[in-house]
């Protein structure tokens, strides 16, 4: 069965590889959270696609300032997905803050 969505790709790595529930079960081992891919470069690159298409947004948004803008659809789908991306960065810090807090309550 696939996902109406699968086809959607918002340009962050470590988000367009997620293969869902049935490809967790094949997994051959887990990633280590250190090295090339671990946490911190996943969320490193997030971040970076994040300015990337927000440059990009903000580049058609000049362009429609200045009347250069042949088509307004490709700003307003600049700006969407610039929005998305962002929503998608913040939920994902939050989770990790959530995640951190909840930790340091522990009790060891």
């Amino acid at each position: 069965m696939t996902s109406p969505i699968s086809g959607i790709s918002m340009g962050m790595p470590g988000i367009t590889d997620v293969t869902g529930v049935a490809g967790a079960a094949s997994a051959a081992a887990p990633r280590s959270v250190s090295g090339d891919g671990g946490f911190a470069a996943v969320l490193t690159g997030s971040i970076d696609s994040l300015n990337a298409v927000q440059g990009n947004a903000d580049a058609l948004a000049l362009q429609a300032a200045t009347g250069d803008l042949q088509d307004a659809h490709d700003y307003m789908i600049a700006s969407t997905e610039a929005r998305l991306a962002t929503d998608t960065v913040v939920t994902l810090k939050n989770s990790a803050v959530a995640a951190f807090t909840e930790i340091m309550r522990m009790q060891i």
